[in-house]
């Protein structure tokens, strides 16, 4: 009979805020075991933010590269090393792996590399990568177990072994014509890294607009940067049914506004959403709830319906990302600490990484209506921010909501250069329940992005009081 293990904290994945919660416990002086069944730090390091961020910037040095005389370099014939590309990024990953695994050692948590399934609440039998079994229990449970990229249930397309992000990011070619479907951040970055490399690229998104959960002057904005880069997109188009093979040749058959509509491709991208690694793990027997899309089920404090048993990130349906896991970390601590913080009214930043960059904090005009909720706009192109001409990079425009009756920031949206930094300026005026009139009237060093915050606002009467 297998003996159980028992320690005071459990983690079920090694994802952003799993980990976190195994270090910080353990140097706490906690005993705590980590079970992972295959990427030591979770995705983020390995197949998804940093690689991604990574693989999108040697796409922008193609574009720099190919119109070098622009700036006054002269330069020969631009070729992609698409190997070289991934080196670079597979260094990356290996050292980020190394800094892990150090983490691990020096914090004393027990690392178990395994498949880990609830056979009891608070307990699991892990088949180990290499070989046997261990049976753990844990006086506290943390599940961490991330999500996967969904295939949708499209005739013919799960045998046409189409790519996620996770093989995208790991070709060591240029697609001759990627067809990517979904027009999300993970499509949208992805499609025009392709587009950068040398790729014919097509875009089909089942909605009416590229990222679908912005305003419709940002979709448009989209629209426009991926036609100027000679990216195809299709709106309103459902993929019926797939044929052929992923790396050799496919099709796709849509339906679409205008009607029924093939389109072929060599290789096709699936980025159609997310769906929990949360079955078939035994969370029955654990007394975990689920909803019904198969995220658990917890409260503010992400704690699930099992005593003593919490669940962070992705699976607990936090909004996906990484720094939102980290402060899932920073909640559940606090809260085995006896304190007070909660994921109640987060303010949750956001950023696309498409060239120039989408960022966002707060509320679009479309929530905005949605809540009923009175604004004022003060809208301004990319252009009048002189930080854009020193770089030749003046698409896009930025916008602030502000509230009509007081002059609280609502939200803040950009679509531009250096627009994830303006995007933090505002987000750290918010958090600080700053008035507009702050960052209005604030002396910012010229030339940076920040200074066009001042041109922007520059405008707007303070609310009457």
């Amino acid at each position: 009979m297998t003996v159980t293990e028992h320690y005071d904290v459990l983690v079920i994945g090694s994802g952003e805020a799993g980990k976190y919660l195994a270090w910080t416990s353990s140097k706490e002086g906690h005993r705590t075991a980590l079970v992972e069944r295959r990427m030591v730090g979770g995705s983020c390091p390995n197949v998804a933010c940093l690689p991604s961020k990574n693989i999108i910037h040697s796409a922008k040095i193609a574009s720099f590269a190919g119109r070098a005389a622009t700036f006054g370099i002269r330069t020969g014939p631009v070729t992609v090393d698409m190997p070289t590309v991934q080196h670079r990024k597979r260094t990356m990953v290996d050292d980020l792996i190394k800094v892990h695994l150090a983490r691990f050692e020096t914090t004393g948590v027990d690392l178990i590399m395994g498949e880990a399934r609830f056979v009891a609440p608070k307990t699991v039998a892990v088949d180990l990568r290499g070989g046997g079994m261990r049976r753990l229990a844990g006086e506290r449970v943390v599940l961490s177990v991330g999500t996967r990229a969904t295939i949708p249930d499209v005739p013919g397309l799960a045998d046409a072994r189409p790519m996620t992000h996770v093989e995208a990011l790991d070709l060591e070619r240029a697609p001759e014509h990627l067809i990517v479907v979904g027009g999300g951040y993970v499509g949208l970055e992805l499609a025009q890294a392709a587009r950068r490399f040398g790729s014919q690229v097509t875009v089909i998104e089942r909605g009416g607009q590229l990222a679908g959960r912005e305003d419709p002057d940002v979709a448009s904005a989209l629209f426009e940067l991926f036609r100027d880069e000679n990216i195809e997109v299709l709106l309103s188009a459902l993929v019926r049914r797939v044929d052929g093979r992923s790396g050799k040749r496919v099709r796709l058959h849509l339906e679409t506004a205008g009607g029924e509509r093939a389109i072929e491709g060599t290789d096709l991208l699936v980025a159609a959403g997310r769906t929990p690694n949360t079955d078939g793990i035994g969370l029955e027997l654990a007394g975990i709830e689920l909803d019904e899309r198969g995220y658990a089920v917890v409260g503010d404090r992400l704690e699930t319906t099992a005593p003593g048993v919490w669940a962070v990130g992705d699976c607990a349906g936090s909004p996906q990302f990484t720094h939102v896991a980290y402060d899932d970390f920073r909640v559940v601590h606090d809260s085995l600490k006896g304190g007070d913080r909660t994921t109640r009214d987060r303010l949750v930043p956001f950023c696309m990484f498409t060239d120039p960059i989408l960022a966002r904090v707060g509320l679009n005009e479309s929530e905005a209506k949605a809540r009923g909720v009175s604004y004022r706009l003060a809208t301004m192109p990319m252009s009048a921010v002189l930080r854009t001409r020193t770089l030749s990079e003046p698409r896009g425009f930025m916008k602030m909501l502000i509230d009509t009756d007081s002059d609280h920031i609502l939200g803040f949206t950009v679509f531009g250069a250096e627009g994830s930094e303006l995007m933090v300026t505002v987000q750290t005026a918010m958090l600080g329940q700053l008035p507009f009139t702050v960052l209005r009237d604030a002396l910012f060093t010229h030339p940076t992005a920040a200074e066009g915050l001042t041109v922007l606002l520059a405008n707007v009467a303070t609310a009457a009081h």
